[in-house]
């Protein structure tokens, strides 16, 4: 293995990708180091390089969008298109991961191949290509009518809600066109694509999913938090404002714990959201959460440096923490 990295390394990257697939066409998959190219794409995928299943050279092929070797392989007839390797991946898996909008092609041409075979994490080529902002495969997918949309994978996440976590947008308008794509479905958390792209204050994504009907911007998760709460405890104003802005938020819904979006806002120090949610009349100061404590009493618990206020309803009127 040594001598064929050496040698590849000596030709740079293109020597590497060569050589590898050369070597895994023949067969030798203990020639490749399948660590060597994973460690420089998805990290939490090496400890699958453990189970011995194959990395052969249609993956390798795939891997690296090398046309010629993916169709020559093709034409050999000795490879299943479909085979899954230790991480679970096919070869088209692999060139969706990628982005090889070609090879793609090339494979999704071949008969028997399947578009949602998933992986170990239970992701499709789709939710593959999501996961990496790939747009040209997502859309190439999409053309499919035998591609589901909608699939989750074993921790809940669609496609649309891996994308909106993320923040790609153009890949979040193109599956919100595509018709059997829930966009509030909610993982196995609860948590739904729009409370991903709050928390990671991805405005534009967030903005894309609170134009249609279906998403409920105040539906909570399985721990009673709802995107306003997430947005505070963030410390994202401008999404707080959007969603202060919308009649089917409440700005005081509390999480199971009892801590409302105030509460969450002065635990975590975020004054300006404060001073926004204290601007609603609905928002009460003095709601005290399963524990007893209320907003102000966070504030002198956490931040006594910041808190100068000697009567619990004087905050409503300062808006100081």
């Amino acid at each position: 293995m040594f001598n064929i990295l050496g040698s590849a390394c000596k030709k740079g990257a293109l020597g590497i990708r060569e050589i590898s697939c050369s070597e895994a066409a023949k067969g030798n998959y203990g020639q490749i180091s399948a660590k060597l190219l994973l460690n420089q794409v998805d990290y939490s995928l090496l400890w699958f390089s453990y189970i011995h299943s194959p990395f052969g050279g249609l993956h390798c092929a795939s891997f690296f969008g090398i046309i010629e070797i993916v169709a020559g392989l093709i034409e050999t007839e000795h490879y299943d298109i479909d085979e899954r390797d230790f991480s679970g991946r096919t070869p088209l898996a692999w060139a969706t991961f990628c982005g090889h909008e070609e090879a793609v092609n090339v494979l999704l041409g071949q008969e028997g191949v399947n578009p949602n075979k998933p992986d170990n994490l239970g992701r499709t080529p789709l939710s593959l290509a999501a996961l990496k902002g790939h747009g040209g495969v997502v859309d190439i997918l999409l053309r499919r009518d035998d591609v589901n949309p909608d699939k989750p994978d074993i921790y809940g996440e669609t496609p649309l809600l891996i994308a909106a976590s993320y923040g790609y947008e153009g890949v979040v308008k193109i599956l919100l066109g595509r018709e059997g794509v829930n966009p509030d479905k909610p993982d196995d958390c609860g948590r739904t694509p729009l409370s991903f792209a709050v928390e990671e204050g991805h405005e534009g994504v967030a903005k894309l999913l609170l134009e249609r009907e279906e998403v409920s911007p105040d539906e909570p998760d399985n721990c009673g938090i709802t995107a306003l709460w997430i947005a505070a405890s963030n410390g994202h104003e401008e999404l707080v404002k959007i969603l202060l802005g919308r009649e089917d938020v409440d700005p005081d819904k509390p999480d199971n714990g009892g801590r409302t979006p105030l509460s969450i806002a002065v635990q975590e120090g975020n004054e300006r959201v404060v001073k926004i949610l204290l601007g609603r009349k609905e928002v009460d100061p003095d709601q005290p959460d399963n524990h007893g404590r209320t907003p102000l009493s966070y504030a002198r618990r956490r931040y006594p440096m910041m808190v100068d206020l000697p009567q619990p309803r004087k905050m409503a009127t300062t808006g100081k923490i």
